[in-house]
Parts: structure tokens; sequence; C-alpha cells
């Protein structure tokens, strides 16, 4: 069972294409199932504290692996679903009965269903995707995870990943300097479009200052971020030659939806945490979680505290601290919420940065912190002074 609990993404990777394949409705309750399914379950299962010892290594990389072609499919499936037309170039790999039962389906899909399909296409980008990448980049000495994980992060154009949330992020995180770090009471919408640019900015002078310090050519295929460009539009390709100019419109779409999703995670691990530059990440500069159904769909990205503390552990090595500062919810409930309700998120979170203040941070992180809380525009907060 601990290592069969790893599988459960490749698995709801097929179910959800089984599922849309049902036609009217099947996409909409199955997002609305999916969701229930892990926000619920993490509410009511007792957290995964539990810190195994693994003697089969590949049993637990094969799932993440599996992530990929099964990604690919479902997301190509989607795009065919979605799209208004069927490309003449891809209609001459089905036969006319496929083809019916395309058409088929993709009129019975109401216009509630195509919304569902398209949030659920993109949550998976960036669950089974840019996170699951997001274990295998970090191996950056064994070439087939990196080979994976690149393409895995390639679906949400997000090459800047591998590059800056490595690279970057790391040394930065809860520093002024890091764009994946949110402050406190910072206005969420604009988080991600600021996080997004620079990102991608950083990304670009850290490639930049490798490529010179190595004496190779910036135009050149030693250069990760064009390797990553040419990636993703290998499979923005792929999506238009299954469903023309529409496919291409809808992938694009769904990759920009990964993307907010991936910056809605970052805002909610690191959110409102403060630490002086220069000074050691601690595991007190993440917000952790043990939830269950989190945990196994996110290879443990949850033990978020134990990966900034020691980034080279793979993921079932990382441990569980149970001293850490926790979030109040499950990974998949405070990313709808943070969507959803914005002042929830803030104020959920307000309480936990209190506790943060007077038992986690250190006297000079306290004045770091005291300054936020007087910009937060969170009345919790405002209202807090800690020395």
């Amino acid at each position: 069972m601990k290592y069969i609990k790893y599988y459960l993404s490749p698995v709801t990777i097929l179910t959800a294409m089984i599922c849309v394949l049902q036609g009217a409705h099947a996409p909409t309750l199955f997002f609305i199932g999916f969701s229930l399914f892990v926000i619920l379950g993490d509410f009511l299962l007792n957290d995964d504290s539990v810190e195994h010892e693994y003697s089969y290594p590949f049993l637990l990389n094969l799932p993440m692996y599996l992530n990929l072609p099964l990604l690919s499919l479902f997301i190509f499936l989607s795009t065919l679903l979605l799209s208004s037309t069927i490309s003449n170039v891809f209609l001459q790999f089905l036969s006319p009965t496929v083809e019916t039962l395309f058409l088929n389906i993709k009129q019975s899909l109401t216009l509630i269903d195509k919304f569902s399909l398209m949030l659920l296409s993109g949550l998976y980008i960036g669950i089974m995707g840019t996170v699951t990448g997001h274990e295998l980049v970090h191996r950056t000495k064994n070439k087939f995870d990196m080979f994976v994980g690149n393409w895995l992060l390639a679906f949400s154009w997000d090459c800047t990943f591998a590059v800056e949330h490595v690279y970057g992020h790391h040394k930065n995180v809860a520093t002024p300097i890091d764009p994946a770090t949110g402050k406190r009471g910072e206005n969420i919408y604009k988080f991600v479009l600021r996080a997004i640019f620079s990102e991608h900015k950083d990304a670009w002078k850290i490639e930049i200052n490798r490529l010179k310090l190595s004496r190779k050519n910036l135009f050149s295929a030693k250069n990760r971020m064009l390797i990553g460009y040419f990636r993703s539009i290998t499979i923005s390709s792929i999506a238009f030659m299954i469903a023309g100019y529409s496919g291409l419109g809808l992938f694009l779409l769904m990759a920009f939806v990964a993307k907010c999703f991936l910056e809605l995670i970052n805002f909610a691990e690191h959110y409102g945490l403060v630490r002086e530059e220069g000074k050691p990440v601690y595991p007190r500069h993440s917000w952790n979680s043990n939830a269950t159904l989190s945990s196994l769909y996110l290879f443990n990205v949850t033990r978020h505290s134990s990966h900034h503390e020691k980034s080279h552990l793979k993921y079932w090595e990382l441990k569980s601290y149970p001293n850490s500062p926790f979030m109040p919810y499950g990974y998949l409930a405070m990313l709808y919420l943070a969507i959803i309700a914005p002042f929830l998120f803030h104020r959920a979170m307000a309480k936990k940065l209190i506790n943060w203040d007077i038992n986690y941070a250190t006297d000079e992180e306290k004045i770091l912190a005291n300054k936020q809380n007087k910009r937060s525009g969170v009345p919790l907060l405002m209202n807090s002074t800690h020395s």
C-alpha cells in the first residue's frame, strides 16, 4: 500500500478520460466530484505524517513517469472535445465511426461542461504536470528525470520554473526579492500576474549569467529557456494539428489557467512569511501541510518545510515536521479559497501569521513582519504588533 498510494495521480487521469467521453454533464460532474473528493478527503482523513522506508525507488518514480503520456492524452482529448472543429490532418487518422463518436460527444457538451473541462484540464496540467515536473527538475544530475520533468513543465509554457524556481526561488524564498513569495494582504490576482512576469525575467537573468560564465552562446541548444520554448511550441503545434486555430487557442488558455493555479499554490506556500536576505532557509519559512490526499496527488510537495530545507531530497524522503507552521486547510481548499474568496483567505491566514510572528520569527524577522502588517490592509494584522 505504501507504494500503490502514489499511483492515485495517473489512475485519476485515466478515470477522467473515461468520464469526459461519456458526454453531456460528465465533465461538470467529474470536476465537482474530484474537487470535493480532495477537499473533503483532506478534511476527513487523518494527516499523513508517517515517514516510510522504501526499498524500490523505481516504483515511486514510475507514477511520475506515467503522468507524461497520460497527461498528454488527456489534454489533447480535451482540446479535441472543446474545439469548434477537427483539423483535416487529424481526421486522416480517424475512421468514420470514431469521427462520428467524437462529433456526437462534442455536440452533447453544454457550455457549463466546456467550462468545467477547461478548468479541469488547467488544474491537471498544474497538479499532474507542473508539480510532478517540479519534483523531477530538482534532480539536476539525472538526465531522464530532467527530460520527463521539463516536458511536463512544457504543458504550461513554464520552462522558467526549471530555472528560476530551482536556482532563484530556493535561494530567495521569503525575502522581498522572491517573486513567488506573497506579501501580507497582497492582492492575489495582482500577485499572479506579477509573479508570472517577474519569474520569467529572473529566469532569463539566471540563464544569461550561466551561459556567460560557461562561455556558451546565448542563442544555442545550451540555452535552457530556448529549449523550453521549443518543447512548448511542439505541444502547441500538436494541438493545432488536432483542431486547428481553435485547438491552439484552447490549449494556450489551458496552459495559462495551469500557470495561474501554480502561482496561487506558490502564494499559499509562503504567504506573508519573512526572512532576512542572506540568512539560512529554515522549515519555518514555508507553510507546511500533511493533508493526506493533497500529499498523494502532489507527491509530498505539501511537506514544503522539508523541501525548502533540503531541496535535493526526493519526495518520499521529505520529513513531515509536525512542529513547523501549518496551512489551515489542504492545498486544493486553499487554492479555491484564494480564487473565490480572497478576503477569507487573508482572514484565515492572518491568525496563522500572528502565531508565526510570536512563536517562529526571530527578532529581526519580527521587525520585517511588523512592517508588512502595517501595510497589509488586513485589520487583524494591522492591529497586531510583536517585539
